[in-house]
């Protein structure tokens, strides 16, 4: 059969054994079309006040739909849609997280699947988005400002590093691990060139040792999440085998099937029927890419004493003291934009940025992060100058102290300008919340009938 997309030939020979019958159509899949897709922010007022076309939602998400989304549009920039794979999307569903849990996004960039869980958290809890190339985990920590979250901590470690400060705390983890990237050949053709017959192993070789060290930070009775996005059963059905024989109190739970994905093939392993719980989401039968999802419970009795921890005082986030000064620069600042949650106690100091950091949080001061905390702002000589985050994060229709404008001068502040006024408004000169189609875009301050620009440089668009 002549085909356009030029697959390894031993990666050819590899999946005709495999899949016997369905092989034809599972190698035509990869000359496909892919399916575009992008979830809804429940974090945001009226998330779905949208101009996209929402006639096509996904059956498994609430806040799921094919199509595609542009990213200089207004729902991109103000965090109420992320374009995200069809299948991609499907993990955090199945994760299910609740607010107020603790939980984990082992390797998150770019942030599909973190974004994903957070705006499902109501703010409450606290998710630890974690990274650990640095390029990465900053575009990871961009796509988490954007989403309007104030529950998330970005950090920039390996596994092993985030197991000094995280042993047996997290209530979920998702481990969307490093991998082959079979299922991504559709999408990017040049993968294929990293693909030899022996990566799938080196590549399992890896996910055991980052799952080992995601084990021991997990709570006794808490959740995990594995997937990838690759077909090879030595980094899918194997590595739950491995998992469940490793950890015999680990307990594999049965993933609902919606239309279009297959089970787990247990003949890809040693057999074991439970397999079939996993999830495989096969490009000639699903919409999405290449995917693999499996969902472990951890059936330990919770309280149980699973390790000799040394005893003594828990550790939270330290507190850096806020100087009087500062307390008073940013309660002018709250006050003005009437801002609620935001308690002393929760506040913390570093360098001159000021960080939502709640007190029931664990200290996070020996670990490499990006974000450490939601950044509220940073102090500047005698004033407060509000973040991007801030401005993203806030509620316009709870808030007094907005100015709304229309989409041509939306358009010239993200490229980095400043907007002219007709007239001064009535609340005078200072910080403005910018609101456009009633979503807020950023900070802007009013000085008479010029609202100067405070866009981020790195992030203008139309520039």
């Amino acid at each position: 059969l002549f085909r356009s997309m030029n697959l390894p030939d031993e990666f050819i020979e590899k999946y005709t054994k495999l899949l016997g019958d369905e092989a034809e159509s599972f190698f035509e899949s990869f000359d496909t079309e892919p399916q575009k897709g992008f979830r809804l922010n429940p974090l945001k007022s009226n998330y779905q006040n949208v101009a996209l076309n929402l006639e096509h939602p996904v059956d498994y998400s609430a806040v799921g739909y094919v199509g595609s989304v542009s990213g200089n549009s207004l729902e991109h920039q103000t965090g109420y849609v992320y374009s995200q794979d069809l299948s991609a999307m499907y993990v955090g569903e199945v994760c299910g997280p609740r607010p107020g849990e603790k939980i984990l996004d082992l390797c998150a960039a770019p942030g599909g699947k973190s974004s994903h869980l957070a705006s499902l958290m109501n703010n409450e809890g606290l998710l630890v988005s974690n990274e650990i190339n640095r390029k990465r985990a900053l575009i990871l920590a961009e796509n988490m400002e954007r989403i309007g979250a104030r529950n998330v901590i970005v950090t920039n470690e390996d596994p092993t590093g985030l197991l000094k400060t995280f042993e047996q705390f997290f209530d979920k983890i998702v481990v969307d691990a490093p991998c082959s990237g079979e299922g991504m050949f559709r999408k990017d053709h040049a993968a294929t060139k990293y693909w030899h017959k022996d990566y799938p192993n080196e590549c399992a070789a890896r996910q055991k040792l980052i799952l080992a060290d995601a084990m021991k930070m997990l709570k006794q009775g808490g959740t995990l999440v594995y997937s990838t996005c690759t077909f090879a059963p030595e980094e899918d059905e194997q590595i739950i085998t491995w998992l469940l024989n490793e950890y015999p109190y680990l307990e594999l739970v049965p993933i609902k099937k919606y239309s279009g994905m297959d089970e787990g093939r247990p003949a890809f392993s040693d057999g074991n029927e439970e397999l079939k719980g996993c999830v495989r989401l096969m490009m000639h039968h699903f919409k999405g890419e290449g995917h693999f999802i499996a969902k472990l419970k951890d059936m330990r009795p919770v309280g149980e004493n699973v390790s000799k921890k040394k005893k003594g005082k828990k550790k939270h986030g330290k507190k850096s003291a806020m100087s009087s000064e500062q307390v008073e620069l940013w309660q002018n600042f709250a006050k003005e934009f009437e801002l609620e949650g935001f308690s002393l106690s929760n506040l913390k100091v570093l360098g001159d940025h000021l960080y939502l950091y709640q007190e029931s949080w664990p200290d996070i001061s020996r670990l490499k992060f990006i974000r450490p905390g939601f950044l509220l702002g940073t102090f500047k000589k005698k004033r407060f100058e509000p973040s991007y985050g801030l401005a993203l994060a806030l509620d316009p229709t709870k808030c007094q102290r907005k100015l709304a404008v229309e989409k041509e001068d939306w358009q010239k502040y993200v490229a980095g300008n400043v907007i002219s006024l007709k007239e001064r408004p009535a609340q005078g000169n200072g910080w403005y919340l910018l609101e456009c189609e009633d979503k807020a875009f950023a900070f802007g301050k009013v000085v008479d009938l010029t609202v100067k620009n405070f866009f981020p440089k790195g992030l203008r668009i139309f520039g």
